[in-house]
């Protein structure tokens, strides 16, 4: 898998390439980021939150996320949902 850094309307997001299977996997946080308009203070936040209310919700769509490490923009690697 290859780590690489997409630009959508100016932000910076996150993904992966794995060749084996031929799939992109995005960061998340980066996408709830760029779709809030960059009004949310911490995008990370945001994601727990919004993950929380789907899952009282009954959403089986937060059960696809999983966490993979993703160098952040100064080269360290954390753990990100995609």
């Amino acid at each position: 898998m290859t780590n690489k850094l997409q630009l959508f309307q100016g932000t910076t997001i996150r993904t992966i390439w794995d060749s084996e299977n031929e799939e992109w996997y995005f960061s998340v946080v980066d996408v709830c980021n760029v779709l809030s308009g960059s009004k949310a203070k911490d995008p990370g936040a945001y994601w727990r939150k919004l993950k929380q209310r789907l899952k009282a919700e009954g959403s089986e769509v937060v059960t696809n996320c999983h966490g993979l490490k993703l160098k952040r923009v100064a080269k360290s690697l954390v753990k990100e949902d995609l």
